[in-house]
């Protein structure tokens, strides 16, 4: 008789076609609504110095951008608060209505930051309303970055985990990348002006309408075999020691942590940066950002790939060097030139994508089956809250006071902590969720 379903995922060496199609399919919901959350996240990253003027005292313009780089890094405190709340919800009603929830809170969210009346018209107000926004932002990223990494790693064959879990990395890529592309169109047809205007809340109105086209893709997903299994029984999960929860914090923020730092850095406020502190043209900044992550897409299944073949543990390690390595080279070509964004921020994705490939079933592999979604989302959302959130402002003000290098030095830091995860890990390439969590 035909295997349909493994402890892992929908698709077993005997699954039947019925099966891999119900993966797919659940895997292509989750891909998409991934993308979608991701590219109205990346909004406020990418139109920061349009919110700047428009929502803050624009008398000072550096002021004003450092209060948008805070307000942003007030929203990941929401995460680790949405990866707890979300995280109960995938872990006792379901990873898809959970998803559904996330994606309805960003669509809502993104939709008012499109209609926030501007600082000129109430003042504070507009302020305290873009920080509403941005946390409400902030909750539901929090539970979707869980949930969705949680949902496609057991839905994944285990054989091909690493390679299933780079298609999350690959649709947030796209996610940017269509964020990107969004500034790049409207900067194209808006003189400066009208974007300062208006043009910029053109783009949110659009996430928040296709963030409503995502929930109908969701609605067709399936639940997870591991996820139902676990669920159904009745035997209750051996609860986690101290020792154990302090093992796996310890070995997701050494891994985690320089992640997010280069990600936040390197990828959503690159041409933010480029625009402000280098005085690069803005259009051409977006279109070499957009050039360096489709290099990117075809990365990302490459390193998931070399993962399932020569292990997690070896994969971590190559990444913490390049990590360490990375930082003044990125620094050192960066100048007005367009192209310099390109060779720049390519350098440092091709690091990131090491990682970013293997992330989901990295993580998901560290915490039982009944508190994975809980655990993966309050872990990596605290991780992206105390290292991603806060790096654009503190690259900004340590490059306002001339020590940018200081930065550099941080991020090789982070570099050796996770050379250090390396060595912490089990090696689970090709190994079922269930016998690594001990479910």
């Amino acid at each position: 008789m035909a295997n349909t379903e493994t402890a892992s995922g929908f698709v077993g060496a005997g699954a039947t076609l019925s099966e891999r199609q119900k993966a797919l399919r659940s895997l292509r919901a989750a891909v998409f609504g991934n993308l979608l959350e991701w590219f109205d996240w990346t909004l406020y990253g990418t139109f920061a110095v349009y919110l700047a003027a428009n929502f803050f005292d624009n008398s000072n313009p550096t002021s004003a951008l450092l209060s948008v780089l805070a307000v942003f890094a007030v929203g990941f405190v929401a995460r680790p608060v949405g990866g707890i709340v979300f995280g109960r919800f995938g872990d006792k009603i379901g990873r898809k209505n959970t998803l559904i929830l996330t994606m309805s809170t960003m669509a809502l969210a993104s939709f008012i930051i499109a209609f926030i009346p501007s600082y000129e018209s109430i003042g504070i107000w507009a302020s305290v309303l873009l920080l509403t926004a941005r946390l409400l932002q902030g909750l539901a990223h929090g539970g979707e970055s869980g949930v969705s990494y949680a949902y496609v790693a057991e839905i994944s064959p285990p054989e091909h985990r690493g390679l299933w879990s780079s298609s999350v990395f690959v649709s947030v890529t796209l996610g940017v990348m269509g964020a990107t592309l969004l500034g790049i169109l409207l900067t194209s047809i808006f003189t400066k002006e009208q974007m300062m205007e208006y043009g910029w809340r053109i783009g949110f109105a659009f996430g928040g309408l296709l963030g409503i086209f995502a929930l109908y893709m969701r609605r067709a997903s399936h639940e997870t075999p591991v996820y139902t299994k676990t669920s159904a029984s009745k035997a209750e999960p051996r609860p986690l020691t101290r020792q154990e929860k302090i093992q796996i914090l310890f070995k997701v923020i050494f891994f985690s942590s320089s992640s997010n730092v280069a990600y936040y850095t390197w990828v959503t406020f690159a041409p933010s940066m480029a625009i402000s502190n280098h005085g690069m043209d803005a259009n051409g900044a977006f279109i070499a950002s957009l050039c360096a992550q489709v290099v990117t897409l075809f990365l990302l299944p490459f390193f998931g790939h070399l993962a399932d073949r020569f292990g997690r543990k070896t994969m971590v390690a190559i990444y913490g060097l390049g990590i360490i390595l990375a930082p003044f080279p990125v620094n050192a070509i960066l100048t007005s030139e367009p192209w310099t964004l390109f060779v720049s921020q390519g350098i440092g994705l091709a690091v990131w994508a090491i990682i970013a490939a293997i992330y989901p079933a990295l993580i998901a592999e560290q915490i039982p089956t009944k508190q994975r979604a809980l655990g993966v989302g309050f872990l990596s959302s605290l991780s992206v809250a105390i290292f991603g959130g806060t790096a654009p402002y503190l690259n900004t003000w340590l490059t306002s006071i001339g020590m940018s290098w200081v930065f550099s030095v941080y991020i090789m830091f982070l570099g050796l902590l996770a050379v250090i995860a390396a060595t912490m890990i089990r090696e689970t390439k090709g190994i079922p969720l269930s016998e690594i969590s001990g479910d």
